[in-house]
């Protein structure tokens, strides 16, 4: 059977559904293909769920630090960790209601099936031929589980596996320590699992600065072991999965892969599109309008391989969309990069990577929270935040960080990267006290003192603002 469309988009994620809402505002005439679940990653399996057991996790582990504050008898306390899971996916499903209704929306447009293209302005789904005018493609990603692992059978988990356990075993080894996997293993571990963390890289959650990469690995092992810079490797022995990695080794009764996802590109007949591939699958795209060459063809979010996080995901199927419907380039601008992982204390980045700077070029200030007031008055001093800015013009470049409310404190230096602030006028901005936020400054002043016109006022003498000291 052969059909048209003006559009066609392919998967139903974070990306699928941001396109969608942009196409529609322009269009009915599009079709949303599906394989699978109609949730979100984000939603059914990601973001969200982890963040529920992020939190039971915490405040179980609260009781350790309650007799810092005078409150004795924690001791008493008990988790229900199946009770835990529960709650998770009694979150997860209520999570998911909102991406799941879009298919009854749409009604005949939304397909069930696995879609292919037969090249650039046609898919395939079943027995159905839908030719489109141009086609939007996000399919998402799937865990990434090396095949000799297989054999383990259930006692391998993935994000996708993890909530939908009833009970979690008493040992688990968490292998892959990008955000994913150090989230998720100082959660369990803090719901009194005994957990080892294993990563073939010497970091943690993506860190490239040295200071703050020691700082959060530091706080880490403060909740389970890590073992770090050589490949872990997988034996069965004695009915446990024995982990071995250098000289590190670990028993456990079952093991977290979170090596990472990888874009759902097989069986998509990205081949039939006549462009070269390189060799991961991917075809040149634009990062500006998600275009593939010069087709009319979009792939985003996931699928693409470039920023796996969900802000980029919806920010991708928003660019993919508004360009499928638009009749001139409207030359949209990516948002300065910014991760953050959910671990106590937070990690994370904005802008700049301390990995792609040049030292040359470049002032580094910092803050170490140990000192740091408001973070003292709560248990939570433990940290280091190091700023990037440029010594040409003292503007802002970029953050790597390790720090108590990091991800608040990530907002305002995504706002201070997206104007290219320079390191005066982000002085000049108000901090109350006491906050954690003076954290901030503190790094910010450490900065400043690396400047020419040392001694100036914080209170907004910035030649940039075009004020004079308010002293």
């Amino acid at each position: 059977m052969s059909e048209r469309a003006e559009i066609v988009i392919v998967g139903a994620g974070t990306t699928g559904l941001s396109a969608l809402r942009e196409v529609r505002r322009h269009t009915e005439d599009v079709l949303l293909i599906n394989d699978g679940h109609w949730g979100t990653t984000c939603a059914a399996v990601g973001c969200m769920p982890s963040k529920a057991l992020i939190a039971a996790a915490n405040a179980f582990h609260t009781r350790e630090n309650l007799t810092e504050f005078g409150i004795s008898g924690a001791d008493g306390l008990t988790i229900d960790i199946p009770a835990v899971m529960r709650r998770v996916r009694r979150l997860r499903d209520d999570f998911v209601k909102g991406p799941q209704s879009v298919r009854e929306t749409l009604g005949e447009r939304a397909i069930a099936g696995r879609a292919r293209l037969a090249g650039p302005q046609e898919v395939i789904v079943d027995d159905r031929r839908i030719r489109a005018g141009k086609i939007i493609l996000a399919p998402g990603s799937t865990p990434v589980v090396p095949r000799p692992w297989r054999a383990f059978g259930e006692r391998i988990l993935t994000s996708d596996t993890l909530f939908e356990q009833a009970d979690l075993p008493a040992r688990i080894a968490v292998i892959g320590l990008g955000a994913i996997g150090v989230e998720l293993a100082q959660a369990m571990a803090r719901l009194g699992i005994t957990v080892a963390g294993f990563d073939a890289l010497d970091t943690v959650a993506g860190v490239s600065d040295p200071k703050v990469r020691d700082s959060a690995i530091a706080a880490l092992q403060k909740d389970f072991a890590l073992h770090l810079g050589a490949p872990a490797e997988l034996a069965a022995q004695a009915g446990v999965i024995r982990v071995t990695a250098g000289e590190g080794t670990f028993e456990a009764d079952a093991v977290l892969a979170a090596l990472g996802r990888r874009p759902q590109l097989e069986g998509l007949g990205l081949d039939t599109l006549g462009v070269d591939l390189d060799d991961r699958g991917q075809p040149p795209v634009d990062p500006n309008t998600m275009q593939i060459a010069d087709l009319p063809v979009y792939l985003a979010g996931d699928a693409n391989g470039d920023r796996a996080l969900l802000h980029e995901a919806a920010d991708e199927g928003h660019i993919a969309g508004r360009h499928a419907v638009a009749t001139r380039d409207e030359g949209l601008q990516r948002r300065p990069a910014m991760a953050i992982t959910f671990a106590d204390p937070n990690i994370g980045m904005v802008g700049v990577r301390h990995a792609d700077l040049d030292p040359d070029t470049t002032l580094i200030g910092e803050v170490d929270f140990a000192r740091q007031g408001r973070a003292r008055v709560m248990a939570a001093n433990h940290g280091v935040m190091r700023l990037y800015a440029r010594k040409s013009d003292a503007r802002f470049l970029g953050a790597e960080f390790c720090a108590p409310a990091g991800e608040h404190i990530a907002h305002l230096l995504g706002l201070a990267a997206t104007h290219t602030m320079r390191i005066c006028e982000m002085l000049a901005m108000p901090f109350y006290h006491p906050v954690l936020e003076e954290g901030l400054r503190t790094a910010l002043r450490d900065l400043d003192r690396q400047l020419p016109d040392e001694g100036r006022s914080d209170l907004a003498q910035c030649p940039a603002l075009g004020i004079e000291a308010l002293e």
